[in-house]
């Protein structure tokens, strides 16, 4: 009898792992992508889960032969779970990252995935939560992604304006732009829309920083963007520094010569060139909000203003203030 009753509770045993706490032998075949055939083998098997313990001895299912093809199938589809688990969580952090490379979004890829790679060989994670963690995740990042498309769309055309205009100064620069060689015509062309196009950066950039602040008070988070693309923020002090020689060589020479016309906004020339880039124009640095200062009260305040986080192009909420006065 007491034999009796042992074999009873390894049958129990065996249908608590197979149905149990949502591990049921076909939610593993189903996890395993298991074909039919294989799972044919074990109709009998499966026919547990529904039954009771009495309902289980009429069928005659306490045979030991299928007590031991239980046992071992189930030990190995757990011990398939925890690399398939792997792939399957894996599969969506490569997608999770295809979201935020597409929008320019700088994570640490490595961190992540040695921490989920982390939480699955602790075996305390359900597999089950943790897909729809990454499944949340990813819901959200794809609309984080949608509400950057206009940002972004600016900043695209933004950036070509800037290499136009890197372009431009490079062919003012050729003394021989105008002679009757190959591309001479092409090249004319090029150059007066660049200058067209160059003439716009200041709008640009001012409705740029206004789409991004906007942004960033709606989700009251900084607008990311990839490392790349936001090293511009360590030429600030230089910028600066070059729009004072500017304006105290504007002055010398208006005390000697009087005062001439200014130039206007997005007119490139050779002497008004850093880094390939025309200084007094406030498009100088507009992915990290900064521009040179126009007054002696903005360089004042210009000292105290905070350089942006390498991967970050908006101003930080600290900027906000002194942003206001430029």
């Amino acid at each position: 009898m007491s034999e009796f009753h042992d074999t009873q509770l390894k049958i129990a045993h065996i249908c608590a792992e197979i149905a149990g706490n949502d591990k049921t032998l076909m939610g593993l075949w189903d996890l395993m992508d298991t074909n039919v055939e294989e799972q044919g083998k074990f109709d009998h098997v499966t026919s547990l889960v529904s039954s009771s313990l009495d309902e289980v001895s009429i069928k005659g299912c306490l045979a030991l032969e299928v007590i031991e093809q239980t046992e071992v199938e189930v030990e190995r589809l757990n011990a398939l779970k925890a690399s398939k688990m792997k792939e399957l969580v894996l599969k969506r952090q490569n997608e999770l990252e295809a979201i935020y490379r597409d929008v320019h979004m700088d994570i640490d890829t490595d961190a992540a995935r040695q921490t989920l790679i982390n939480l699955i060989e602790s075996g305390n994670v359900e597999l089950s939560d943790l897909l729809s963690s990454m499944d949340n995740q990813i819901a959200n990042a794809k609309e984080l992604a949608l509400s950057r498309k206009e940002v972004l769309d600016k900043v695209e055309k933004w950036k070509h304006a800037y290499e136009e205009e890197k372009w431009l100064e490079d062919y003012e620069k050729d003394e021989n732009r105008y002679s009757a060689g190959r591309g001479a015509h092409k090249n004319l062309k090029r150059a007066e829309k660049a200058r067209i196009l160059v003439s716009k950066i200041p709008f640009m950039v001012e409705n740029l920083t206004s789409k991004v602040k906007g942004w960033e008070l709606e989700r009251d988070m900084s607008f990311q963007y990839n490392k790349s693309a936001a090293t511009m923020s360590p030429f600030v002090h230089i910028l600066q520094e070059h729009r004072r020689l500017q304006e105290q060589m504007a002055a010398e020479q208006e005390a000697i010569y009087g005062s001439r016309p200014k130039k206007p906004l997005g007119q490139s020339t050779t002497n008004n060139t850093m880094i390939g880039t025309p200084i007094g124009r406030r498009g100088a640095t507009p992915l990290g909000h900064h521009h040179a200062p126009s007054t002696g009260k903005e360089r004042r305040e210009s000292r105290y203003h905070n350089v942006a986080p390498i991967n970050y192009v908006a101003l930080s909420k600290d900027d906000h203030s002194v942003s206001r006065g430029a």
